[in-house]
């Protein structure tokens, strides 16, 4: 049985090209927000499940940092994470090639060696990082403001 479960659903309707759908998570936060192959192709008004992997991943890494940073006596003023999935075609389809991490922190107490350091722990560690490694290259770039 799982410590943590949590639920997501999509809706769809039609086709790959002209149809469409809605996601939604379970706490409400996400609700009915729409998607289809528009959002995901061609830069449309809507999400997509690249950029909803990102956005899970750019959170789950920042918490993680924020954890291993602490836990090492610093105070963290400020992370902010921006995350980018990049995909390529493979054979018939695509796949998610890379991750691209970049986080900005203002930190107190550590200097720009020991952040990258932390920074690269806690892109090695965190839950969604762990899910992606060995079949997504997941870079990192750490700023100490």
């Amino acid at each position: 049985m799982a410590d943590i479960a949590r639920k997501a659903s999509a809706h769809w309707e039609g086709d790959l090209r002209e149809g469409k759908g809605t996601v939604s998570t379970e706490s409400g936060t996400l609700k009915d927000a729409q998607y289809s192959f528009k959002t995901r192709f061609e830069n449309g008004v809507g999400t997509n499940p690249e950029e909803l992997l990102a956005s899970a991943h750019a959170g789950c890494f920042t918490m993680q940092l924020s954890a291993l940073l602490a836990g090492h006596g610093h105070t963290v003023e400020a992370l902010d994470t921006q995350a980018t999935c990049e995909m390529v075609k493979d054979g018939p389809g695509f796949k998610v090639s890379a991750m691209r991490l970049t986080v900005r922190g203002k930190v107190t107490g550590s200097d720009q060696a020991d952040f990258e350091e932390h920074v690269r722990q806690a892109a090695d560690t965190c839950p969604l990082s762990r899910v992606m490694k060995g079949n997504v290259e997941i870079t990192h770039e750490a700023i100490l403001e």
